[in-house]
């Protein structure tokens, strides 16, 4: 069955040019066997706009009548319309892009002198006898199993209950660990061996966290470490506080050996290895410190050797084994794929039940982009190995290691909220959508000499249809994962350029980075799905203690803290209290005795309304400083 009998839509025939021409030779032959005059309309530009208003009426009935009423009511208007539309439809005889002619297998005139470049067919010639299925299957089998024994070494000579992630900590945020943080015991003479991966530096905190009454964002959480025992609090992220303790690299990980050592006073800033800690001049139950490990090795993490061996690999299939353009693809998309899983961004360890999971319904859309955009770019330049090799493997590596790549630049979430959040997030995505609209606007360009542009035009338009309606369901945001927009270009990408191979081949590399890190998570998501552990947007309490009505003749002991009742027709039923980001009280009683504070060191107050036990936002920071002066919190959630 041909493709045309198929359904299967050929995005670039190549002989459009000489097909339009004998079609219309054909026509116009037949016509002259009738007496009749030849389809062919001259090139004046007065015959042109007659000819766009007769091309836009003589589809059926109903568009004729529209057209002609347009051209009598609006005729300058119905003109610019036509104009656009057949600028649209591209030229009257649609011309292909011309063949690839290699830029290294051609012969170069620089200031009069001529320089013959035979590279590729060198490449060609020396390669030719290891262009064999014999050849590259049994080393394909080679690859799986050095692959497997790098990842043994990275993750399996390492207990799995001694990995953590960068975000690990043993105090969570807010009251999350109970009243008197109960649910984060133990608090001391308690130790564990950890392992680190790389990458750490990059875990910061991606909304606001407010320590004593500073707020931290942006930032790795680490609070301390300033003392001359680099004492830590408990909710410090551990791979970053051992990364400024000067036991974890940064860019290989690393193991170490963290105590408890209870409560501990004034936590203080130091920087270190480039982090700067965050000070917190109160007491806290639980703190901690770092050491070497005692009792783990093999603690260094393969990423990069594994990205050296990955790339090494697919540079010989393309420049030495060169076998069929579909085995290449389909080499990239599982060397991409598991790279992501097994080294560049794991859970750890690896979560391989997760991940062949993802890895079925990543190849159906892999597949896709074989049908809509590879297989009409990728085999145009199998005559020219080192020019695909070129455009092809530095962008599909920069594609797979997405994360890493645009990790300085200020955007986390194609999201207004972060954006209007962020320092520096808007102008970089302005930059951003400047790049991304001159690349686009040259691929466009380059469909519409084609005659494709009406296809893409209606099919993008329909689905650009289908997404608003779901944007606008109620209850859910549409939010552009970087996996959905590689789906989105690849199509476009069916040109046979070089521009159009470094499109598909980052946006190949990007969507295998998105779908083995995060899966293939929802385009359309609730707004507590979106909003992480930002502030909920709820009512907040009222301190009726303030600075005006404090009392600094009156010891601390026998002061009180007062606040207002929840307001009447909402349906809190209580309160929690954070002391020193503490949880010590919760219930329904409007004042909290502050004879328990130690008078010498100051103290941080948020209050939240409850529901059935479950916070609302808390405010912002109350503190009362040993001097004994008081300071009201800023308006606002902490």
């Amino acid at each position: 069955m041909s493709e045309a009998e198929a359904g299967l839509i050929t995005p670039f025939p190549n002989n459009v040019e000489h097909r339009t021409e004998s079609l219309r030779t054909t026509e116009d032959d037949h016509r002259a066997e009738r007496g009749e005059s030849s389809t062919e309309i001259p090139k004046i530009s007065q015959f042109q706009e007659e000819t766009e208003q007769e091309d836009l009426g003589k589809k059926n009935p109903f568009v004729q009548k529209v057209s002609r009423w347009g051209h009598e009511r609006y005729p300058r208007s119905w003109r610019i319309i036509g104009r656009i539309l057949q600028y649209i439809q591209g030229p009257n005889s649609p011309i292909g892009c011309p063949p690839l002619e290699g830029f290294l297998d051609r012969t170069w005139n620089v200031k009069g002198r001529s320089f013959d470049l035979y590279w590729e067919k060198y490449v060609l010639h020396f390669t030719h006898s290891l262009k064999k299925p014999w050849i590259f299957w049994p080393l394909a089998g080679a690859y799986i199993v050095s692959l497997a024994f790098f990842a043994r070494a990275n993750y399996f000579f390492t207990p799995t209950e001694s990995f953590i992630d960068c975000n690990a900590v043993y105090w969570r945020s807010l009251d999350k660990c109970g009243l008197d943080g109960v649910d984060c015991l133990p608090f001391s003479n308690a130790t564990f061996n950890f392992r680190c991966p790389a990458g750490c530096m990059d875990a910061y905190l991606r909304n606001i966290r407010t320590i004593g009454d500073q707020e931290a964002i942006y930032v790795p959480l680490v609070v301390g470490g300033g003392d001359g025992d680099q004492t830590y609090r408990g909710d410090s992220f551990l791979c970053a506080a051992g990364i400024h303790a000067g036991l974890i690299s940064k860019s290989r990980g690393g193991c170490a050996k963290v105590s408890l050592v209870g409560s501990f006073t004034d936590f203080i800033s130091s920087s270190a290895h480039g982090i700067t800690t965050i000070p917190f001049p109160s007491v806290f139950p639980l703190s901690l410190r770092l050491s070497q490990t005692d009792t783990l090795d093999h603690c260094s993490d393969l990423r990069n050797e594994a990205l050296a061996f990955d790339i090494l690999v697919t540079a010989l299939a393309f420049l030495v084994l060169r076998p069929k353009a579909i085995i290449l693809f389909w080499s990239l998309v599982c060397i991409g794929y598991w790279h992501v899983n097994l080294f560049s961004d794991p859970a750890v360890p690896p979560d391989l039940s997760t991940a062949f999971g993802t890895f079925l319904p990543s190849l159906f859309i892999c597949y896709g982009f074989w049908r809509s955009g590879f297989r009409y770019v990728l085999p145009e330049f199998s005559n020219y190995p080192i020019e695909r090799l070129v455009w092809y493997l530095p962008a599909f590596w920069a594609g797979v290691l997405f994360n890493v790549v645009v990790a300085g630049i200020p955007i986390d979430r194609l999201v207004a909220s972060d954006i209007a959040d962020r320092p520096g997030a808007l102008t970089a995505l302005i930059i951003c959508c400047l790049v991304v609209s001159v690349l686009a606007l040259n691929q466009l360009r380059v469909i519409r000499k084609t005659g494709w542009l009406p296809f893409y035009l209606k099919w993008y338009s329909l689905g650009g249809f289908v997404l608003l309606v779901l944007a606008l369901l109620p209850g859910l945001e549409f939010r552009l994962h970087h996996y959905f927009a590689a789906i989105l270009v690849i199509p476009l990408t069916a040109f046979p350029t070089r521009l159009s191979a470094i499109y598909q081949a980052f946006c190949l590399g990007m969507f295998l980075n998105g779908a083995a890190k995060f899966g293939l998570d929802s385009i359309l998501q609730t707004p507590a799905e979106l909003r992480r552990d930002a502030p909920l947007g709820s009512e907040l309490p009222a301190f009726l203690t303030n600075a005006t009505n404090w009392n600094t003749s009156v010891p601390l002991v026998n002061q009180t803290l007062l606040w207002d009742a929840p307001p009447s027709g909402l349906n809190w039923d209580g309160f929690s209290l954070l002391v020193d980001d503490v949880e010590r009280y919760v219930g329904t009683a409007t004042n909290f005795s502050l004879s328990g504070l130690n008078a010498s060191i100051p103290h941080f107050f948020r209050l939240a309304f409850q529901s059935q036990g479950t916070s609302g936002d808390f405010t912002k920071a109350a503190v009362w400083n040993p001097s004994g002066s008081w300071s009201d919190p800023e308006p606002g959630p902490s």
